[in-house]
């Protein structure tokens, strides 16, 4: 008994050092959800070769050029900003743009010499053919404050605004079109006792005995790998999609490994060490989605597939992880008990 609890205290010590990385990344820029969105509506003239996408909820846009034909992005008071082409990304640094983007809500003071009528200063930023960078056109500037029409009637959707991001590919004047977009948060009163009784019935489990805390776990297995194959395509510039999610898979693919264990444990009535690996496989749970536990109260998730199942599995990983922890550390303290209980004599 003993051995078979430090393997499964090692199990959590590896966990924990093999989720920080992949568990970070499933969420890109640090956010998971938002009640505010983004989308690209239309691109004219259609450029065959040219990919533009809205990232973090209206936050980034993401440019990929595959062409032979430069596109170029001007800054804010139409000076040249960006070069985005067969030669990769050339980014003009007396472009006020160029300091302006480099925060969400454009604070970074101006350099003394970024001058938008200055002949450009090109520099090189990337040798890929693509580029994502903030761009104050596509999302809400004020933090901390709603949009008026929001303010004023939050309990429904609302187009904040439309908004036009310009480009030159060659001699040809291109508009990017799209919007943003707020949509009102799920109901706490509806959500938050769905999350309590979740908790609630995963440490009862434990309570209950080895049976129903083996259902738990595999219940948990399931969420954390959905959770990781729901993983959003992330930028060109940071990895692909097949990469992202097989990198998030890593931690999910822990957690089977541990609740398979701890499942095999409960059919052979081994009360105590189901409960311990149902603390470690609970504390997995909780590393892997506590970067992603804004999604339990936004309207808008970041992941692919239905908004709904991303956020159960959260919800999943986050009220049933720590579910597992309480109920298995009971479930292991109880048979503990039984087993130190003096025999009749």
């Amino acid at each position: 008994m003993l051995r078979a609890r430090l393997v499964a205290v090692l199990v959590g010590v590896v966990g924990v050092l093999a989720l920080a990385g992949p568990a970070s990344a499933h969420v890109g820029d640090g956010r998971a959800g938002s009640d505010f969105d983004g989308r690209v509506l239309a691109v004219t003239p259609a450029l065959p070769g040219v990919t533009v996408r809205v990232l973090q909820f209206g936050d980034e846009l993401e440019v990929v050029n595959t062409t032979g034909t430069e596109l170029a992005v001007p800054g804010y008071s139409g000076e040249p900003y960006l070069r985005i082409g067969p030669d990769g990304v050339w980014r003009n640094r007396l472009s006020p743009a160029t300091t302006i983007n480099l925060d969400r809500y454009g604070r970074t003071p101006l350099p003394a010499d970024a001058d938008p009528l200055a002949a450009p200063d090109w520099e090189q930023v990337s040798t890929q053919p693509s580029y994502t960078w903030h761009d104050h056109r596509t999302h809400w500037m004020s933090e901390g404050q709603l949009p008026p029409a929001v303010a004023a009637d939050p309990g429904r959707d609302h187009q904040v605004f439309a908004w036009t991001v310009p480009m030159t590919y060659g001699d040809t004047d291109v508009a990017v079109e799209g919007e943003l977009t707020w949509s009102p948060p799920p109901p706490s009163w509806l959500v938050w006792p769905l999350y309590a009784a979740l908790l609630v019935a995963v440490v009862a489990a434990g309570l209950r005995g080895p049976g129903p805390l083996a259902a738990a776990l595999a219940v948990g297995t399931a969420a954390s790998l959905w959770h990781s194959l729901a993983t959003p395509a992330p930028a060109v510039t940071q990895s692909s999609h097949t990469g992202a999610v097989l990198s998030a898979l890593l931690p999910a693919l822990l957690v089977t490994a541990v609740a398979v264990l701890g499942i095999r444990a409960a059919r052979r009535g081994r009360a105590g060490l189901t409960g311990v690996l149902a603390v470690v496989a609970g504390w997995l749970l909780l590393v892997q989605g506590l970067p992603d536990v804004d999604v339990l109260w936004t309207a808008n998730v970041l992941a692919t597939g239905p908004a709904l199942l991303a956020r159960a599995a959260v919800a999943v990983l986050l009220a049933g992880g720590l579910g597992l922890v309480v109920g298995g550390a009971l479930a292991a303290r109880r048979a503990r008990t039984v087993e130190q209980e003096p025999l009749p004599a």
